[in-house]
């Protein structure tokens, strides 16, 4: 059987995506970031014209605004959390050393010393991971500079041209397949849009309501472990897992073996997971974004260990448009082969 030149055409465009993503993933993250702004501002951006302004006003109008948000929260929120930052990196050897005390002077831990080696070197490894980190950081500024610099650049072209693009690569659709394709870009278009959108939004009510939570408990870098938990929450659970255990190890290393902070620290995480779980995710998330936990985790290790940060970036908006076109299949297979041969 003779494949349709469509079907040919989408495999060679994949391949040369593929390749692209692989040979060029280094300059790659400003463009990626970029283009999924104009993504999620277009919407703005198609009522900002419905109401009367052309699109270029339109755009400066979402860029300026925008942009005025973004520097107005790194202004307020920058300072704090530099500063809880600084604080956190020079109290992690006095907390190491008590964590390494409490460890070797456990009673019940006393008769395995072998793990309480372990762990001690696990902690040490962790402490001289995390400094490495922070100089690595320090390094890459001039690549920060530059996504700073080509991102919103990339952003306005990308907006202001948006309609224009998708008007011509639906003109390049087959007139036999075009309705199909259209019916199923929607649907992807749906999932991505509903997902990343309303998660975007309970990450960052997660993060304000851990920050607050451990700040209020008396946490030393609270805001930094309540940041963190929350903005990794896009993954399940692992937010909420990751806050937990780096809580838990930095009330150790500051208030010792305190049952009640300890408790705080915990009930903190499992009241954000509750919130989560029956108020954030189904009001601004709903049953509609038809993404599996297990699916999302698997799409983000998988695109995140092939294509590195960039794959991260990707892995949503993949997930989403390989769950669509799996279930388109199994629709076509139901109809052609199990309904039709039951008639036949």
């Amino acid at each position: 059987m003779k494949p349709s030149p469509v079907i040919l055409v989408v495999l060679g465009v994949s391949a040369l995506v593929l390749v692209a993503l692989v040979q060029l993933s280094e300059i790659l993250l400003p463009f990626v970031l970029g283009f999924t702004l104009a993504y999620f501002l277009d919407p703005l951006a198609d009522r900002l014209e419905r109401a009367g302004l052309p699109r270029l006003v339109a755009t400066n109008v979402i860029t300026f605004a925008f942009g005025f948000a973004v520097l107005a929260g790194l202004v307020l929120g920058l300072p704090a959390l530099a500063a809880e930052l600084g604080g956190m990196v020079e109290r992690i050897p006095v907390y190491t050393q008590r964590l390494e005390g409490w460890m070797a002077g456990n009673s019940v831990l006393s008769d395995y010393p072998d793990a309480v080696n372990a762990g001690i070197e696990a902690v040490r490894g962790s402490v001289r991971s995390f400094a490495g980190d922070i100089l690595l950081t320090g390094l890459s500024v001039l690549n920060v500079l530059a996504l700073i610099i080509i991102t919103p650049v990339v952003a306005v072209y990308m907006l202001n041209d948006w309609d224009r693009m998708v008007d011509q690569l639906d003109r390049l659709l087959p007139k036999t397949h075009g309705p199909q394709v259209r019916q199923l870009a929607t649907q992807i278009d749906e999932i991505l849009a509903g997902f990343v959108r309303g998660q975007i939004t309970v990450c960052f009510l997660l993060a304000v309501f851990y920050a607050t939570g451990l700040s209020v408990v008396g946490l030393d870098a609270g805001i930094v472990v309540g940041v963190t938990a929350g903005l990794t929450s896009f993954i399940p659970y692992v937010g909420a897992v990751f806050g937990v255990a780096l809580g838990l190890a930095m009330a150790l290393g500051q208030f010792g073996v305190d049952y009640v902070v300890l408790a705080q620290i915990a009930g903190v995480f499992v009241l954000g997971q509750f919130l989560e779980g029956n108020v954030l995710t189904p009001r601004l998330v709903g049953d509609r974004v038809r993404l599996h936990p297990v699916w999302i985790i698997f799409a983000l290790l998988a695109m995140g260990n092939l294509f590195g940060f960039i794959g991260l970036l990707l892995a949503i908006p993949v997930a989403a448009a390989a769950g669509v076109l799996v279930r388109f299949a199994i629709t076509i297979y139901m109809r052609e082969y199990v309904e039709g041969s039951g008639e036949g």
